[in-house]
């Protein structure tokens, strides 16, 4: 490991600039903590250079760009292995209509919802509440939670400013929860407390938020939430590693929200959180990440 040379990139063009140069910069620590020769990397588009010699490239973007496929299709192109799933995978979980249509052939539980692109006479299937939402972006953006139909269409103009299609969805009231999948693994779910009215931009990261890991659940609804955001994460064919959106109902019921193919690694992410609740370091998670990688290029040089 402390011969490789491992290129983070990190910014990109989406909302999410800022938030992913926090996490590129967690995870250029991680790697020189575990002997890695790391180079950061700012990219705002298809237009970058790896730095010469790069071994991995370790991606730590999130949002448009950096977890739509776009930047893994060109990292394919060159032949550089890299850490998450591949472009198809990467762009099926980003779009969260087409991510819902894969978990509905999967069998897995997802709250109901209308597609939304120009036309909201769809929406007509649905009552308040509901949740707006972008199809494809990150991080809360344009998402609402609309009570009052009198609101709706406010909340639909909210979101079409991050995206032509949207995704209307029937509002679950419950316990907010998120499960870390490492290397086809669950770690220990993760409960959400907030006093905002979700999770979102503020809350992430503001510290507006009380997360606990692992959740206060009994061992049969955790492994319940466990099971369903791993075949989440199958049905998307992601690999490596992502994070998986839950929310448990006040009956019981559990509904998949989305699934996040590069989750934040800041020291407010609720990913690194989840490893550390099975014992695994922000270095070892990041080495494991780059070592993954490492082992399809093997593969494939080997195929």
């Amino acid at each position: 490991m402390n011969k490789l040379h491992v290129a983070v990139l990190m910014g990109g063009p989406s909302a999410e600039h800022e938030i992913s140069l926090k996490s590129g910069a967690s995870a250029v620590d991680a790697l020189r903590a575990a002997g890695m020769r790391v180079s950061p990397l700012v990219v705002n588009g298809p237009d970058f250079d790896l730095p010469a010699g790069t071994d991995v490239a370790f991606l730590a973007l999130h949002g448009t760009f950096g977890e739509d496929g776009q930047v893994q299709r060109i990292l394919e192109t060159r032949g550089v292995p890299y850490n998450g799933s591949d472009s198809v995978a990467s762009e099926r979980a980003f779009d969260k209509a087409a991510a819902k249509e894969a978990f509905a052939a999967a069998g897995v539980p997802t709250p109901r919802h209308v597609v939304v692109e120009r036309d909201v006479r769809g929406m007509a299937a649905l009552k308040p509440p509901v949740v707006v939402k972008p199809a494809r972006q990150g991080s809360s953006y344009g998402v609402t939670i609309v009570t009052d139909p009198a609101k709706l269409e406010w909340a639909i103009e909210q979101a079409w400013r991050y995206d032509q299609k949207l995704l209307v969805e029937q509002f679950v009231n419950g316990r907010e929860l998120t499960v870390g999948i490492l290397d086809g693994r669950a770690l220990p779910v993760v409960e959400i407390r907030t006093n905002r009215e979700f999770f979102d931009y503020e809350a992430k990261y503001s510290g507006e938020a009380e997360e606990l890991a692992p959740a206060p659940l009994d061992a049969l609804t955790a492994e319940r939430v466990q099971q369903a955001a791993l075949r989440a994460h199958e049905c998307l064919g992601c690999r490596d590693y992502s994070r998986v959106d839950v929310m448990l109902g006040e009956n019981g019921e559990l509904f998949v929200l989305e699934v996040n193919t590069l989750p934040g690694l800041t020291a407010q992410s609720l990913l690194p959180k989840a490893a550390r609740a099975a014992g695994i370091g922000m270095e070892d998670l990041c080495a494991r990440l780059v070592g993954m990688a490492l082992e399809r290029r093997a593969e494939a040089k080997a195929a």
